[in-house]
């Protein structure tokens, strides 16, 4: 009897153990939500090491973007079958470092104050933008680690994934809350522009959406 308690008790701790071991994703795909122009939004993260490829849809548009571990490189595919529009914007350079310029830079202190979020073991960490002095509650986990490119990178520093954040964007900002973190593979040709997508400037696609001079 003594040896099947000793039994059970290692394979209880061996499965609290596995529970709790910290998992690790070279590719998936993160599911958050968020809201855009007062709508809620679900929107697929795609991630690999070397890419990044961003999927929602706005009315009746699909919108994807892409970028590499780099963030050198910055594309938006609008997808519209309705009205037969398929066009990729292109970042150029100087459109990508002004994009990248425009981001926040924080810095980051940890607090002690922890809640579980979607599944996730999370700490909430006071994130102070060093341009504006605005602090911003986040809150990370360090059950998983992921790619850079599954993580904004005003956040890579922040001491595990967001999974409860605030995300910056031209100018705009909006709350993200990840509902899951997968393996799934993205589905083939997730992180390249089709041969049917006409390729534009960034300045085509602001003038497309009303937003031109």
């Amino acid at each position: 009897m003594k040896l099947l308690s000793i039994a059970l008790g290692t394979a209880l701790t061996a499965t609290m153990m596995s529970a709790h071991a910290q998992k690790n994703y070279t590719e998936g795909v993160v599911t958050y939500k968020t809201s855009m122009r007062g709508q809620d939004v679900e929107v697929k993260d795609y991630f690999r090491t070397d890419s990044a490829a961003v999927t929602f849809t706005a009315g009746p548009a699909t919108i994807k973007i892409l970028s590499d571990a780099n963030r050198k490189y910055f594309a938006v595919l609008v997808d519209v079958p309705v009205a037969s529009i398929k066009k990729a914007a292109i970042a150029n350079p100087d459109e990508v470092d002004q994009m990248m310029s425009g981001l926040p830079t924080f810095t980051f202190t940890p607090t002690s104050e922890t809640k579980q979020i979607s599944g996730f073991n999370c700490t909430k960490v006071s994130a102070k933008d060093n341009k504006t002095g605005t602090s911003y509650d986040i809150w990370v986990t360090k059950d998983i680690t992921v790619p850079s490119t599954a993580i904004a990178p005003y956040y890579k520093d922040a001491g595990g994934f967001p999974v409860q954040y605030t995300a910056f964007q031209q100018g705009q900002s909006a709350e993200v809350t990840v509902q899951s973190v997968t393996d799934d593979k993205a589905p083939a040709g997730t992180f390249g522009i089709p041969s049917d997508f006409d390729k534009i400037t960034m300045d085509d696609l602001k003038a497309m959406s009303g937003g031109g001079n």
